[in-house]
């Protein structure tokens, strides 16, 4: 007979891309996944996952059970939270994701000062720079930087959040200063590929209308850290988000270029599936995201960054 542990630990199987992954999503080794599954596999006389390959693939019969098992979980995970919700208890398991760097820098201590203050709540988070490849139901609350078009998913501004254009003096004093983007076609530029963007493509915004440029990139990278550090040894223009500049503007490390065509901003938002039914962990994680952004850090003490 199965058990509700059963199912939860099918479902970290069914979506993960490998056992080694399901093993570091559950905490335990992967010996110890291995030996679960061949021990659920022998209680119910089926085999589950086929064991060909290192990309995990699941038997037709492994698909039924994560399907229906998958929706047993989540019903019972919404029973919960409305019980839960009753006696305004915060528990259960929170799944948070966020981009690599604005999530190490601003959401991971978010992440810790919420565990420390709600300490029912088992707080995952993962950060990534393709968050549009995870699926929405593995997780509740999703931080972007910027808005994600055509998506049924609930957003709320969290904070605002420019993008920059910019380089280092040393390289302005080479080349002088663009008066148009378009001059940027012949510059050095710095592309940071993340959630599969056309990254080589810059957009800006001159007199309300949008220009684009088609740069070709010196150097590319999917971490903006690496990025801004190469544009601040002088190596290349790059466009990067204000969280993230705002401080190497104010000191003069990186001079903003053109600045009256800048591109298109880009606000920090938190994506959540629906106001219905949300649980009292997702509705205290929101709250506690807006009161750590009331005071924008990047424009705490670097107004000069703003034209």
């Amino acid at each position: 007979m199965l058990t509700s542990a059963d199912l939860e630990f099918f479902a970290a199987i069914a979506t993960s891309p490998s056992l080694a992954a399901a093993s570091r999503r559950l905490g335990v080794t992967p010996p110890a996944v291995t030996q679960r599954l061949q021990e659920l596999e022998r209680r119910m006389g089926l085999r589950l996952v086929h064991r060909t390959g290192r990309v995990l693939a699941l038997t037709e019969e492994g698909l039924l059970l994560a399907e229906g098992g998958g929706s047993i979980v989540s019903a019972l995970g919404s029973l919960t939270d409305q019980i839960q919700a009753r006696r305004g208890a915060v528990t259960g398991r929170l799944r948070v994701v966020a981009p690599l760097g604005f999530g190490r820098v601003h959401i991971a201590p978010l992440v810790a000062a919420f565990a420390e203050t709600h300490p029912a709540v088992k707080v995952e988070l993962y950060l990534s720079d393709r968050l549009g490849t995870i699926a929405e139901g593995n997780w509740d609350i999703a931080v972007r930087i910027g808005e994600l078009r055509d998506s049924t998913l609930v957003a709320h501004r969290i904070a605002p959040n420019d993008r920059i254009c910019c380089a280092a003096p040393s390289l302005i004093a080479l080349r002088g200063m663009p008066a148009s983007p378009a001059e940027l076609a012949n510059w050095p530029c710095i592309a940071i590929r993340e959630n599969d963007e056309d990254t080589t493509l810059w957009r800006f915004v001159a007199a309300e209308r949008m220009e684009t440029v088609r740069v070709e990139p010196l150097l590319a990278t999917n971490d903006g850290e690496v990025a801004r550090d190469w544009a601040v040894a002088g190596l290349g223009v790059v466009v990067r988000s204000e969280w993230s500049v705002a401080e190497d503007l104010a000191s003069g490390r990186l001079v903003r270029l053109i600045p009256e065509a800048p591109p298109p901003g880009a606000d920090v938002m938190a994506l959540v599936a629906s106001r219905a039914g949300r649980s009292a962990r997702v509705t205290a994680f929101m709250a506690a995201l807006r009161q750590t952004f009331t005071r924008v850090p990047w424009r705490e003490g670097f107004e000069a960054t703003h034209p």
